[in-house]
């Protein structure tokens, strides 16, 4: 995992025009997405359409990324993050444990840009696989550039799973992913893009999810 330093972030919602500031904490984040190979050998299964050990893992539900999570910070001897009180809408992430979870959204996109200001963090061609050049499918983690992080598939691939909530009032449990995936044109890959849907029934074969832990 690579060490995150503290920063801030200025994210943007457009559907509903706000613009929001948030200090970031230094937290730990997964060089790569979770890939097939370590979903399998913590939960034994293999959900993923596009089969490979290196590529990322999808077709995994929000519930079921946070229960990977709990399950595998117990088998690291850690305390788990995320405490399950019945429903997907009453998950309380626990920041203060020192196991894995998914992500903050404003980590997320902090870690992404990784001191930069633009949309991107370098050109897509060289960092991302999308439409333009996935040949329709998940590739390999880790065989497009990184960031200046050192965070590799950050934009493409799969879009990825953040630990928030989208818009409780209006959306109820949504939770929010991230990054933009495999099928995706030029557009759907930035660092900005915010996406929703529901935590227990959504899963597609260009959604993953990657692993943060807090210091």
């Amino acid at each position: 995992m690579i060490a995150i330093p503290a920063g801030e972030i200025v994210l943007r919602d457009d559907r509903i025009k706000r613009e929001w500031e948030l200090k970031i904490d230094p937290f730990l984040m997964a060089r790569f997405p979770v890939t097939q190979e370590l979903y399998f050998s913590i939960t034994n299964k293999a959900p993923s359409f596009f089969k490979g050990d290196k590529h990322p893992v999808e077709q995994v539900s929000w519930t079921e990324a946070v229960d990977f999570c709990n399950l595998m910070s117990r088998k690291s001897g850690l305390k788990e993050c995320y405490s399950l009180n019945g429903s997907a809408g009453n998950v309380v992430c626990d920041l203060k444990a020192n196991g894995y979870r998914l992500p903050l959204e404003g980590e997320w996109e902090y870690a992404c840009k990784a001191g930069t200001s633009g949309a991107r963090y370098g050109e897509l061609e060289e960092i991302a696989w999308y439409k333009g050049n996935s040949q329709n499918g998940t590739h390999e983690v880790g065989t497009k550039s990184p960031n200046g992080w050192g965070l590799y598939d950050m934009l493409g691939n799969v879009w990825e799973w953040c630990s928030d909530i989208y818009d409780e009032e209006v959306y109820g449990s949504y939770r929010i992913f991230r990054g933009g995936g495999w099928c995706d044109q030029e557009r759907g890959c930035l660092a900005t893009n915010r996406r929703r849907s529901h935590p227990v029934s959504f899963k597609i074969d260009d959604l993953g999810f990657r692993l943060a832990r807090s210091l």
